[in-house]
């Protein structure tokens, strides 16, 4: 069974007035004292907690996994302990994909974040965004780059379902995934055309690195690559999701959509050929509308209804969902997200009853830590 991993940043907000904090370092120093006093003790040693480009955020990673009632409790287990240091620092973590208070970010410190800083000018400096990725293993970077041209007119379906980014600089965007938008200002960003082979997707990689806009190859911010560092394939289309199960959910439809695709390949099934100009139009959709509003249908290129499309998605990866033991879990956590919204309609409908932008955030970072 093929594993899978998850990646989320967070937000650090003032606990009463909910506005970023630029504490990352702090928060860092508070896990690093944890694991020495742990590792005194004789207790589990490391942590997974890293900075990210801004330090108003904070990264954990997943260990790999099979079983995602695992990745569930590993999830809700770095969520718990994010919010744990951070309080020892001052500080909530929210979960949520863009702040929804003003704020002027601070980029972190180090020669890669100057560099980024100094390359992208104003788009780096705007750039506090919070995503989630999600990682599953691949056999080779043949097979890898196989699923890699075929899951594409999925991904914004995903988008769509995760999108938790609705404010931007104290203003309602219109968007479900302002994040989205906001990320794709990045010169490499945003959907590929179909590689072909594993030779081709290197090819294309080392010739982006030769034109010096980037400085590394993890900096190809592709919605779906092979990681560098990684025998995966990495899609990196969602917001960080408000509630822990969420992302759950979403890894279990791209391990779907992965061996979905890798027996397409085997079985000698092409990839469908829809034009990169189709396909940032069906992300712009879904960035927008969320799941509130028209999608872009993934089999047909036509605009079709959110229910509609998310259907679709689960008809397309059902067979290996059943046989990763997904299925029930998929279908529940399609019918949460029906009932009850994605992050952006929690959002929208916390500044109804909340009142205040501050009160969003608060209250998301209670539902981020599990004490709401």
């Amino acid at each position: 069974m093929r594993s899978v991993g998850v990646e989320e940043e967070l937000l650090l907000v003032d606990a009463r007035r909910g506005e970023p904090l630029a504490l990352s370092g702090a928060v860092l120093a508070a896990a690093d004292w944890s694991v020495g006093q742990r590792t005194e003790g004789g207790g589990p040693q490391g942590h997974t907690f890293e900075k990210e480009l801004q330090q108003e955020q904070l990264e954990f990673a997943t260990r790999p996994v099979t079983e995602m009632g695992e990745l569930l409790e590993e999830i809700t287990r770095w969520r718990m302990e994010a919010a744990r240091h951070a309080a020892s620092a001052g500080a909530l973590v929210a979960a949520l994909g863009t702040s929804p208070l003003p704020v002027r970010p601070s980029l972190s410190t180090g020669k890669r974040y100057e560099w980024v800083g100094e390359q992208f000018g104003l788009t780096a400096q705007e750039q506090l965004t919070c995503g989630c990725h999600v990682h599953v293993s691949v056999e080779s970077d043949e097979e890898g780059v196989a699923v890699l041209d075929r899951i594409r007119p999925w991904l914004p379906v995903l988008t769509a379902m995760s999108a938790n980014s609705p404010f931007w600089q104290g203003e309602d965007s219109g968007y479900g995934s302002y994040r989205s938008r906001v990320w794709n200002r990045l010169p490499s960003a945003g959907p590929t055309d179909v590689f072909g082979s594993a030779d081709r997707y290197h090819e294309q990689v080392r010739a982006m690195l030769d034109t010096g806009v980037l400085c590394d190859e993890g900096m190809m911010y592709f919605d779906a690559r092979l990681s560098a560092a990684y025998p995966t394939v990495e899609v990196r289309v969602a917001d960080v999701c408000l509630e822990a199960s969420t992302p759950v959910l979403l890894a279990a439809l791209v391990r779907g959509l992965v061996e979905t695709a890798a027996r397409g390949w085997r079985d000698g099934q092409p990839p469908a050929r829809v034009g990169t100009g189709l396909l940032r139009l069906a992300a712009w959709r879904a960035g927008r509308s969320g799941l509130d509003g028209p999608l872009i249908d993934p089999q047909t290129m036509r605009e079709t209804s959110p229910e509609r499309a998310v259907e679709a998605l689960y008809a397309h990866v059902r067979e290996a969902l059943a046989d990763h033991g997904d299925d029930d879990r998929v279908r529940e956590g399609i019918a949460r997200l029906r009932e009850h919204g994605n992050g952006a309609r929690v959002q929208r409908g916390l500044l109804r009853t909340e009142g205040t932008l501050g009160a969003v955030a608060t209250r998301c970072a209670e539902i981020t830590a599990g004490s709401a």
